[in-house]
């Protein structure tokens, strides 16, 4: 039964995804920025809601209210989630109340009709190879597209974590925030519970997603400044999903089954 539910899953996000992405291509020509972004947010949500009814995979928020209200609508804020499946980056534009700015590995751009689509949004998408390059693209454009009342998101693994497994956490989300004066949000999200790593294959069940107190960059070094967004995420994903995690405490853990 999972096997036909994915397979149906993903024939939604395909036969979805091609007429969708045309319109908003088409729309491009004459319409930016905000307008642009919720009208690609409506496909992130009919695929969010697809493998909610089609393959069973819900959702639970706890902590909203540590995000800017409508009333702070200009305050912007970086974002930084745990990253264990696909599942997340169609879910939070469809879920956060916000226009979002990812980064993203450029790859991403050459997907037919999903990355074409992608390019035409206010995100900031870098060349993994060129570190110095990249940090500037995210430095300069992450604070142009603030000012704009975006919020970022970075997810500091990189990559896709194992359910379980813990990435290294790199400072590129700390280092904005700093440059920025902007708070950092930590997120914790158990999506691999659902949808694994490297696999379209969904299981039903409920992803949580818990976030964090803002935390204020004010005189702090990237380094010390991640490494307490790191521990909060690892402390509360082995609080919400704690089958997953061996009985030791995050900071003595020095497995790294997520590589």
């Amino acid at each position: 039964m999972i096997y036909l539910r994915s397979f149906f899953f993903v024939l939604w996000l395909v036969i979805t995804v091609v007429p969708y992405a045309t319109a908003v291509l088409i729309a491009s020509i004459f319409l930016r920025g905000t307008r642009l972004y919720w009208m690609c947010a409506g496909w992130l949500w009919l695929a969010t809601q697809g493998a909610r009814w089609i393959c069973g995979v819900r959702w639970r928020i706890q902590g909203m209210a540590h995000l800017p209200t409508a009333a702070d609508a200009q305050k912007a804020v970086v974002l930084a989630p745990k990253h264990q499946s696909t599942w997340e980056t169609f879910a939070f534009p469809a879920l956060m109340p916000h226009p979002l700015s990812y980064v993203f590995k450029r790859e991403l751009i050459y997907i037919p009709f999903f990355g074409w689509s992608m390019a035409r949004l206010d995100m900031v998408h870098i060349d993994r190879g060129r570190r110095t390059e990249a940090w500037r693209k995210v430095s300069e454009q992450g604070k142009q597209f603030m000012a704009q009342g975006n919020w970022m998101i970075m997810f500091p693994e990189g990559t896709r974590a194992e359910r379980g497994g813990k990435g290294d956490y790199h400072s590129g989300a700390a280092r904005l925030a700093i440059s920025a004066g902007t708070p950092i949000v930590p997120i914790a999200v158990t999506s691999a519970r659902c949808w694994p790593r490297r696999s379209f294959l969904l299981r039903p069940g409920v992803v949580d997603i818990s976030i964090g107190a803002p935390i204020d960059p004010t005189g702090r070094r990237p380094d010390a400044l991640m490494q307490e967004v790191e521990s909060w995420i690892e402390g509360e994903m082995r609080r919400l999903d704690p089958e997953a995690y061996p009985s030791v405490p995050p900071e003595t853990d020095a497995a790294n089954p997520a590589r």
